[in-house]
């Protein structure tokens, strides 16, 4: 449950500004954190930190518990004698710094990774066993990571050497391969360690994402087949995770996860969610776990089918996952992604965690409706946007809405201006619609940093349902330092969002 009154802003890591291609956890986050603490924002939401997929998608990771190396900082690695400057200069990205680009960045960071544990692995040696020894997933992460690089980095089910996790025990690994990921996982925590310390030191607490699913080729499957829908003969999905026909795709949202065996999990007590959840309380203050609702009841696709049309709701865990939650790490600070389609399961299994939901003004403008998204309707144990990370930006959703739609969202939120669209990005309609969503009895108000740029939608952090083209915003230091400052700073404390 959430104890006071504060406002947040989300701006994932890989979008900060730096000079080496995507975003990372270096000074520019310190700058970040500074610059929002000083317009009286006191969260910093950012999208999961797990490695991501081909397209930057930080939601289709290999690993549940690893931290992406891509944001590894190297000016921290050469501030700390792993690499020179020289060095860390091979990382400095040419081209746009509007864009992220996560293939330069992948190839440039692993280089110069495998260059400092070349030239610091015997002296961080003891440091590495000791990491590995407190974090049971390391090796397991380690183990995978290593036999995907000799089996061609194709996915663990197509692999012909140790293919099975049990037959890890007969690899013969060399410290260059096995232990540079341990290293590697070293560093990325250690530094984000430090950014978190520096956060909570100014007044900033971090808000992290936790993807309910995992996906198939991952560490986590790999490891421990039997907890997922996984046919061990064929090493075939049985059913596949997914949402129906909403707000975003006419045919549903196919994502393709393997699906939970909750009645193996059950068995032992919910082991890996258990671990999952105090890791994730570890590496953030606060965690939001997407889709929240599927633990209530999921969509569960035949792993064949083209859309997610064909699939049906199947009972998740309920409250007894979060009975052992509770009974065995106490009152977690977790915030529930309730948004989509779904009923009174949800509804209830909400409740009883009490643990805050989700508003997102943007869904709230239907002319002929009362949508609980409308900020008069919001719960005081509950988080405000103006939109997640999944929606257009806000000038970019009053250009593309009907103009019903704009009208009856310019009218609830008492826009009595002429032309809606002037004004650029201090558009007074834009503000209108945040101030609304600062006013509303929510504890927790969050905007993205598009939103406080007043950006269009080619700003757009992710289109659902969409592979390519998502993930890359990336913005510069004179446009975080040209910040309408004076009026976050009003709304912050006129609406009581200063702690």
């Amino acid at each position: 449950m959430l104890n006071t009154r504060a406002s947040g802003a989300l701006m994932h890591v890989t979008s900060l500004p730096s000079p080496y291609g995507i975003g990372g956890m270096g000074d520019e986050a310190k700058r970040f954190i500074k610059k929002i603490k000083e317009l009286g924002f006191s969260y910093w939401q950012v999208l999961p930190l797990n490695p991501a997929d081909l397209y930057g998608s930080p939601y289709a990771s290999d690993s549940a518990f690893a931290m992406n190396a891509l944001l590894i900082d190297p000016a921290w690695l050469v501030a700390n004698g792993y690499v020179s400057e020289a060095d860390a200069a091979e990382c400095v990205y040419p081209g746009s710094p509007y864009t992220a680009d996560f293939a330069f960045a992948q190839r440039t960071k692993r280089a110069l990774l495998e260059k400092a544990f070349r030239n610091r692995f015997e002296s961080v040696a003891g440091e590495l066993y000791r990491f590995r020894d407190r974090h049971s997933w390391v090796r397991d992460y380690a183990y995978y990571r290593a036999l995907k690089d000799k089996n061609g980095n194709k996915p663990w089910y197509e692999w012909e050497l140790c293919r099975d996790h049990a037959d890890t025990e007969n690899a013969i690994f060399e410290h260059n391969e096995q232990y540079f990921y341990v290293f590697e996982q070293y560093i990325a925590y250690t530094q984000w360690r430090q950014i978190r310390q520096y956060a909570n030191e100014h007044g900033v607490k971090i808000l992290g994402d936790m993807p309910i699913y995992v996906s198939f080729d991952s560490a986590d499957v790999w490891s421990a087949p039997e907890l997922f829908e996984i046919d061990r003969r064929t090493l075939t999905r049985k059913r596949v995770a997914g949402v129906p026909p909403d707000y975003f795709s006419a045919d549903g949202q196919l994502w393709g996860n393997p699906l939970y065996d909750w009645d193996a999990m059950e068995k032992d007590g919910y082991r890996w969610w258990l671990d999952r959840i105090r890791h994730a309380l570890k590496v953030y203050d606060t965690v939001r776990i997407d889709h929240f609702r599927a633990f209530a009841s999921y969509w569960a696709v035949p792993a064949d089918a083209k859309t997610a049309k064909t699939g049906e709701w199947v009972d998740g865990p309920g409250m007894k996952l979060f009975d052992a939650v509770k009974n065995e790490i106490g009152e977690a600070q977790i915030v529930a992604e309730d948004l989509g389609v779904f009923g009174e399961d949800v509804v209830k299994l909400l409740k009883d965690t009490a643990f805050p939901g989700m508003r997102v003004i943007q869904f709230g403008f239907d002319p002929d409706g009362d949508s609980t998204h409308l900020p008069h309707h919001y719960p005081e144990n509950s988080v405000a946007y103006v939109g997640t990370h999944d929606n257009n930006t806000l000038l970019g959703w009053l250009w593309e809405a009907s103009e019903r739609e704009r009208a009856f969202a310019l009218d609830y939120c008492g826009f009595e201006g002429g032309n809606w669209g002037e004004g650029g990005y201090r558009s007074p309609s834009c503000r209108k619609i945040i101030e609304t969503v600062w006013r509303s009895n929510a504890k927790l108000a969050v905007i993205s940093f598009q939103d406080m740029c007043g950006f269009g939608a080619d700003a757009r952090m992710n289109t659902p349902g969409k592979a390519e083209g998502n993930w890359m915003f990336r913005t510069t230091q004179e446009t975080v330092d040209a910040i309408d400052g004076e009026f976050f700073k009003k709304i912050n404390r006129v609406f009581r969002r200063i702690p």
